[in-house]
């Protein structure tokens, strides 16, 4: 579903992603796991083809993002860790705008909109422009926008931050719905035992080079996805990066 072949970025003499390799199945929750600065965002920038990358490849359902990056976006959704939308346009007219990019028809916009909004409990402000919105919020309208086309793949960075705890259950739920009938998940996140629980496999990334990368009860053994990640990332006691 979505393939990652040895993609390297650097930025001047920064190497934000060194190599980096992963395989995402349909049916997969895949968790990518690490610090700030680590890489993770370059990766998933790349992977939607808002960033060009220095070498290696990737592709979407078989798809190369470099040779037909149109098609590529047509299948997926992304997720920003802090959604940058069209304040002066009101809910309603944010997700018919997004809807109408993907060319979905309009009974089944409205549909999923309502459905997503009212699961999200944003239902009656939908009518407000979206400058009235609080952050949290305007994260429900860029999740409902992400959902509004039936991408194959969503790709989403910190997809739970701002989102309060009945609204992360529920996008958990969807996530695995999604998984279920045959798209995937690939989503950076900092809440640990989060990924534990949710993700199918994951990858930890560690000064753009993945350090560990597997299903997740062979990742974490009979510990923890924490521990694991704490002697990887090699963090003192004192909590600082060694």
């Amino acid at each position: 579903m979505l393939r990652i072949e040895h993609l390297t970025k650097a930025y001047g003499e920064k190497v934000a992603a060194s190599d980096v390799s992963i395989h995402i199945q349909r049916g997969e929750i895949y968790g990518f796991i690490g610090h700030n600065g680590a890489g993770k965002t370059t990766v998933i920038k790349s992977c939607c083809g808002l960033i060009g990358f220095d070498s290696g490849e990737v592709y979407i359902d078989g798809i190369s993002i470099k040779e037909d990056p149109i098609a590529c976006k047509k299948e997926i959704a992304y997720l920003p860790d802090n959604p940058d939308l069209y304040e002066y346009l009101t809910g309603v007219k944010y997700l018919n705008f997004i809807a109408d990019i993907y060319g979905v028809p309009k009974d089944a916009r409205k549909e999923k909109m309502y459905k997503y909004a009212e699961m999200f409990g944003i239902a009656g402000d939908l009518g407000q422009p979206i400058s009235s919105y609080s952050h949290g919020m305007k994260q429900k309208l860029a999740v409902i926008s992400a959902l509004i086309h039936d991408p194959k793949i969503i790709i989403m960075d910190e997809p739970f931050v701002g989102l309060d705890p009945v609204a992360a259950h529920q996008l958990k739920t969807i996530m695995r719905e999604i998984c279920d009938a045959g798209g995937a998940i690939f989503f950076s996140t900092h809440v640990l035992e989060v990924a534990e629980k949710l993700c199918d496999r994951v990858a930890i990334i560690k000064s753009g080079k993945i350090v560990a990368d597997g299903r997740m009860e062979d990742i974490k053994g009979d510990g923890s996805l924490e521990d694991v990640f704490l002697e990887l990332a090699e963090v003192r006691e004192d909590g600082a990066n060694a």
